[in-house]
C-alpha cells in the first residue's frame, strides 16, 4: 500500500511539473505580444499576418484577438483547474513535510515595508518593477512612432498645429497603456479564480494587486479623456463629445465610463474607505456601468483583449450568485466577553478547505446587499459536519448582529447566506521547524484555524510538527476569551500535549487581572428549519473539474453562437456597400451572448450538483446533545476554576498572561532557534511593518515573513 501510495504521490508531481511548465511556456509567449503590440514589427507585419489567417467570415476582425488574448487566458485558466484538482486529491501531501530549503526564501522577504505600497515582497517587487517597465515601454514606443510622423506640413494638411496633433495621438496613446492595466484588474477579485493560486496567490491576499493596478487604471484613463477635451476644446470640436459613432469610436459611451469610473475612484482611498465602508461598498457597483460602456465605447474586435479576465469574473460571480440564493443552517452561537461572536454553521461532510480561509457572509435582517468576509476558525478535518467563523464587534454590521444575538430577547433562528470558503490551494506550514504567529486583537482568528490543523495532523498523520510560538495582544483581559476558540466546541483529540505549543497572551491596557463582572460565555442554540442546507461547495466535491467544463463550454457556445451570428447577420450588412453594422449593436450582442452563454451553463452545472447532494442523506449533527447550552466561564479569563477536559488542561499549562505591558518581538523572533522560522503576522498596520522590518533586516536569516492580513 506504501508503495502505491508513493507511485500516485510521484504521478501526481509529475502531472503537477508538466502542467506549470506549460503553463509559463504559454504565460511567456502572450507576454511576448504584449511587448511586441506597441512596435511597427506588430502593427505591420504581426497583426496583418493573424488578419490574413485567421479572418473569417464567421469572426471577422475580433478573430485574432478571440484566438490570441481570449482563449490563451482561458487555456490558461483551464490548466489551472486540472493543477489544482490534481492539488486537491493528493491534500494529505499538504501534512508533509516540503523539505527546509527554499530556493525563493531570500525573494520571498520583504524589500519595501514603509511607503504607499505598504510591505511589497523581493518577488512582489520585481514583477511591478517589470508591469511598469512595460507601461513606460508602450507609452514611450507609442508617443515616439506616432510622433515621428507629425510634421508642421502633417498637421497643416489636417488644419491642426503641431501641438495639437501630438495632443491628439498623446491621448489615444494613454488609452492603449491604460488598457494593459484593465486587462489585469479583475483577476485579483475572482475569488474562486484557478489562475491565483498557480502562483501561490489568494483572492484575500491579492486585493492590493486590484488596489494598485485600479488607481493605474483610473489615472490612465482620466488622462485619456482630459487630454482629448483639451484637444476638441483647442480645435473646436467640442460637440465631438456629444457623438455616438455608428462605426469606430462612441464618445459619449467612453464618457459614461469614465464617469461612472470616477465615482467609483473617489471612494477608493484608504481614509473614505474606512470610515464610510458602506459608501464604498455601494458606489463600488459602478463597475458594471464603466464595464457596459468601455465595451460599448472601443470596437468589440479591440475589447477582446481586455475583457478575458473580466470574462472568468462574470463566472465567478453568476456562481457567487447561485450559491448566495440558499440559506444556510446556523446550528449555534457563542458569545464571548469580548463583544465577540462564534458562528457555527453545518457543514457539508465532504466539503473540506485549507487553514486561513474565509467565508462571506449575508444576514438579510440587518442588510440585504452588505456581505463580509471573516476567517474560518473550524477545521473540515476535526470538525467533519461543522463549519465556525468568528465575527469581532467592530464595525457597525458586526456590532448590530452582536447586539441581536446577544440581547435577553434573542431570536431562535439565524437566517444566513454565505458564499464560499475561499482559501489557499495548500498549506506549507509544516516546512518550517518552528511556527511563530503574532496577532493582535480579532488578528488570531486565521492562527486558530493553523493551530487546529496542526491539532490534526499531530494526532492522525504523526508528522513532525513544527514548534509553535503564538504571540497574541490584546487590550483589554475580556479579550483574552478570543483563546476559548482555539478548541473546536467538541470533537478534540485528547492528544493535544502532543502539539508543542507556547501562548505568550499580552494585556496591554490593564496591569492586573480584572474580575467578569457576571460575564459569561454562553452558547445560543438556533432552531432548525426545514429550507436549510449545510454549507457546501457550489459544485461539489469535483469543484476545480465542473469550473473547467463552465469556462470551457460557455466560451465554445459563445463562440458557436457568435460566429453564426456574424455569418448570416452581420456579414451580409457589412458587405452591403449601402450600410455598416453598428460598432456599438454589435459589442451588445456581444455581451448579452457572453453572460447567456455563462448563465446557461453554470446553472447547469450547479443544478446537476444540487440534485446530487439533494440525493445524498442530509447528515446534520446532533451537537446539541455533546456540549451543555451554556460555558460556565473561561479557561484563561477565568483560570482559576477547574478544568476536567484534557485539551483545556493542555492549553492552560501552555498559556502566559502578561498585563500591563507589549510583547519585545525583535528579542523574541532573534531568539527563535532552527534553520526555518515561519513568522505569520496578522494584526495592526503599525504591527505588521515592525516584523516585516525585524524578518528583512537580515539580523537572523532564518526568519520567512507572511502576512495574512485583510486589505479591506
Amino acid at each position: 500500500m506504501d508503495s502505491e501510495s508513493a507511485s500516485n504521490t510521484e504521478s501526481n508531481h509529475m502531472v503537477r511539473t508538466g502542467i506549470k511548465t506549460t503553463l509559463w511556456v504559454v504565460l511567456g509567449g502572450y507576454a511576448v505580444f504584449w511587448v511586441m503590440m506597441p512596435t511597427n514589427t506588430y502593427q505591420q507585419t504581426w497583426r496583418s499576418y493573424l488578419r490574413v489567417h485567421i479572418d473569417s467570415t464567421y469572426f471577422g476582425t475580433q478573430g485574432p484577438n478571440l484566438l490570441v488574448h481570449f482563449a490563451t487566458i482561458l487555456f490558461i485558466a483551464l490548466l489551472g483547474c486540472v493543477y489544482l484538482h490534481v492539488v486537491k486529491r493528493s491534500n494529505h501531501s499538504n501534512f508533509e513535510s516540503n523539505g527546509r530549503k527554499q530556493l525563493l526564501a531570500t525573494w520571498k522577504k520583504p524589500m519595501l515595508v514603509k511607503g504607499p505600497l505598504g510591505i511589497v515582497s523581493g518577488i512582489e517587487l520585481a514583477f511591478l518593477i517589470m508591469f511598469v517597465a512595460l507601461l513606460v515601454w508602450s507609452l514611450s514606443t507609442y508617443l515616439h512612432d506616432s510622433f515621428s510622423t507629425i510634421t508642421p506640413q502633417s498637421a497643416a494638411g489636417s488644419g491642426e498645429t503641431v501641438w495639437e496633433a501630438k495632443m491628439e495621438n498623446a491621448a489615444l496613446r494613454l488609452g492603449l497603456v491604460g488598457n494593459i492595466c484593465l486587462t489585469l484588474l479583475f483577476f485579483p477579485v475572482t475569488r474562486g479564480s484557478s489562475i491565483l493560486p498557480l502562483f501561490g496567490l489568494t483572492s484575500e491576499g491579492s486585493i492590493k494587486y486590484h488596489i494598485w493596478l485600479g488607481h493605474t487604471v483610473m489615472a490612465f484613463f482620466t488622462a485619456h479623456g482630459v487630454c482629448y477635451i483639451i484637444y476638441w476644446a483647442a480645435t473646436d470640436q467640442i460637440s465631438e463629445m456629444l457623438k455616438w459613432a455608428k462605426v469606430g469610436i462612441s464618445n459619449v459611451a467612453g464618457e459614461i465610463a469614465l464617469l461612472a469610473g470616477l465615482g467609483l475612484w473617489a471612494t477608493t482611498f484608504t481614509r473614505i474607505r474606512r470610515k464610510m465602508f458602506e459608501l464604498f461598498f455601494y458606489t463600488h457597483h459602478l463597475y458594471i456601468l464603466f464595464m457596459i460602456f468601455y465595451v460599448l465605447h472601443v470596437p468589440i474586435s479591440f475589447a477582446c483583449i481586455t475583457i478575458p479576465g473580466f470574462y472568468l469574473f462574470l463566472v465567478d460571480r453568476f456562481l457567487r450568485f447561485l450559491q448566495s440564493r440558499q440559506r444556510v443552517r446556523a446550528v449555534s452561537s457563542r458569545i464571548l466577553p469580548c463583544e465577540t461572536l462564534e458562528i457555527n454553521f453545518s457543514k457539508n461532510p465532504g466539503l473540506s478547505f485549507n487553514p486561513t480561509s474565509i467565508l462571506f457572509i449575508n444576514v438579510p435582517s440587518i442588510s440585504k446587499l452588505q456581505w463580509h468576509p471573516f476567517t474560518i476558525t473550524s477545521n473540515s478535518n476535526l470538525e467533519p459536519e461543522m463549519l465556525s467563523v468568528m465575527i469581532k464587534s467592530e464595525g457597525s454590521w458586526s456590532r448590530k448582529l452582536h447586539q441581536m444575538l446577544s440581547s435577553p430577547s434573542s431570536i431562535d433562528r439565524l437566517e444566513v447566506s454565505v458564499e464560499g470558503p475561499y482559501g489557499p490551494a495548500s498549506t506549507h506550514f509544516l516546512r518550517h521547524d518552528t511556527l511563530v504567529m503574532v496577532s493582535g486583537g480579532s488578528g488570531i482568528t486565521p492562527f486558530i484555524s493553523i493551530i487546529r490543523e496542526l491539532i490534526f495532523a499531530s494526532t492522525t498523520y504523526k508528522s513532525k510538527i513544527p514548534q509553535v510560538l503564538l504571540i497574541c495582544s490584546f487590550k483589554n483581559s475580556s479579550d483574552l476569551t478570543m483563546l476559548d476558540l482555539l478548541l473546536p466546541i467538541s470533537g478534540t483529540p485528547s492528544e493535544i500535549s502532543s502539539l508543542q505549543l507556547k501562548i505568550e497572551a499580552y494585556v496591554t491596557r490593564e496591569k492586573e487581572p480584572s474580575t467578569s463582572n457576571g460575564k459569561l460565555l454562553r452558547t445560543l442554540w438556533f432552531k432548525p428549519h426545514p429550507t436549510d442546507k449545510p454549507v457546501s461547495a457550489i459544485l461539489g466535491p469535483k469543484s476545480w473539474l465542473w469550473l473547467g467544463a463552465i469556462i470551457s463550454s460557455s466560451f465554445i457556445i459563445f463562440l458557436i453562437i457568435i460566429g453564426l451570428i456574424t455569418r448570416y447577420y452581420i456579414y451580409p450588412i457589412d458587405h452591403n456597400t449601402s450600410s455598416i453594422f453598428s460598432y456599438s449593436f454589435r459589442s451588445f450582442l456581444n455581451m448579452l451572448v457572453i453572460c447567456i452563454c455563462i448563465a446557461i451553463t453554470a446553472s447547469a452545472a450547479f443544478l446537476w450538483n444540487k440534485k446530487i447532494n439533494g440525493k445524498q442523506p442530509n447528515q446534520i449533527q446532533n451537537i446539541e446533545g455533546s456540549t451543555p447550552n451554556t460555558s460556565p466561564g473561561s479557561w484563561v479569563y477565568d483560570g482559576g476554576r477547574e478544568l476536567e477536559s484534557l485539551p483545556h488542561q493542555s492549553l492552560v499549562q501552555a498559556t502566559n498572561v502578561h498585563y500591563g505591558e507589549r510583547p519585545d518581538l525583535k528579542r523574541t523572533l532573534l531568539d527563535c532557534k532552527g534553520s526555518s522560522v515561519g513568522v505569520l503576522v496578522c494584526g495592526p498596520k503599525q504591527m505588521r511593518h515592525e516584523i516585516a522590518m525585524i524578518c528583512s533586516s537580515g539580523l537572523a536569516d532564518n526568519l520567512h515573513f507572511e502576512s495574512i492580513s485583510f486589505s479591506w
